[in-house]
């Protein structure tokens, strides 16, 4: 549950998704996945017509040659459109231009197979390849040009939720506020210190043993009713989001909705992975206020009998009572 800001001026995530440059070639790079997928399962189901389609000898080793650079091509086209303003995926189709204009120039002179098809089809790779180095160069100078962290975010995880807590409003306020203590109910945290400036570093486990870092800013804080933040440039994960704090009707303490976003490493597959791991963001939301409304209302998490004691090992809090989760 990293804790996920979009910097908006309006109490809530903001509705901007990235630079106009990025969302237009994000928009190219959708275009260009597509045709790599296109072509490349041409290749792999009939790469003896592709090769004669381009003047290539109808032979085993052109047909093996058609097949890899399908299998290639699925590869970049699927990559593409999971992270479709990722510049590297965008990089690895120039790549694929270069090797594939290098191998049409060296058969130029080499078997029975066309040359004028040989001589369309380089003329065709290099107007693509001219798009592909455009769409790139867009996309690495967005991703470098200082816009803010979770710009971008097509493979984000949202997750929103909320709890009641029998405390006052303005006690739980100052307790999220200080980042500080999230670790004590966000068990995925390893540490938060903050700097000063409303900004703190984040560390946080990751699935197979790892841990990412990030550095996040405040960017809106309105006392006793909303806190904002977001990453900044560079974050080994992208995220972003809003907690507002409302009084709980019937004078039942503080109403807590948190609404979080983050771009898991490797894009929609790796949240996918960490999902087969139990690493399911909104399960693991719903712990986490769990635990947060038992360190306010009782000072600690209370463990259920038998499991393993430590901050660090996961816990799963007793349930909160039914009308505690809002949603």
């Amino acid at each position: 549950m990293e804790p996920q800001a979009r910097g908006g001026t309006n109490g809530s995530p903001s509705e901007t998704a990235g630079s106009g440059g990025e969302a237009g070639a994000g928009g190219l790079s959708r275009v260009l996945g597509l045709v790599s997928l296109g072509l490349g399962l041409a290749q792999v189901v009939a790469p003896e017509r592709v090769a004669r389609l381009i003047g290539l000898d109808e032979d085993d080793r052109n047909e093996m040659l058609m097949r890899t650079i399908g299998l290639r091509e699925l590869a970049i086209g699927l990559g593409i459109l999971i992270q479709p303003t990722a510049p590297g995926w965008a990089w690895a189709r120039v790549g694929g231009d270069a090797m594939d204009l290098a191998l049409l120039a060296g058969s130029l002179d080499e078997g029975t197979g066309e040359k004028d098809k040989k001589l369309a089809t380089m003329a065709a790779v290099a107007g693509i390849a001219a798009l592909d180095v455009l769409c790139a160069t867009q996309l690495a100078g967005a991703a470098g040009s200082g816009g803010s962290a979770g710009q971008a975010m097509d493979g984000a995880v949202q997750v929103k939720r909320a709890i009641t807590v029998n405390r006052p409003l303005d006690e739980v306020y100052r307790f999220w506020r200080d980042f500080e203590n999230l670790p004590r109910f966000m068990l995925h945290l390893e540490s938060v210190h903050t700097s000063g400036g409303g900004r703190s570093r984040w560390t946080a486990k990751a699935p197979a043993g790892r841990t990412v870092s990030w550095d996040a800013e405040i960017v809106q804080d309105r006392p006793n009713s909303l806190i904002a933040w977001r990453s900044l440039p560079g974050a080994d994960v992208s995220n972003l989001g809003t907690v507002r704090f409302e009084p709980a009707p019937g004078d039942r303490g503080t109403e807590v909705h948190v609404d979080l976003r983050y771009d898991p490493p490797g894009g929609k597959v790796g949240a996918t992975i960490a999902k087969l791991f139990g690493e399911e963001p909104t399960l693991q939301m719903r712990e986490d206020l769990g635990r947060f409304k038992q360190v306010m209302e009782t000072g600690e998490v209370v463990r259920s009998d038998g499991s393993p004691n430590g901050a660090r090992a996961k816990q799963h809090p007793a349930q909160p009572s039914a009308d505690a989760v809002l949603r």
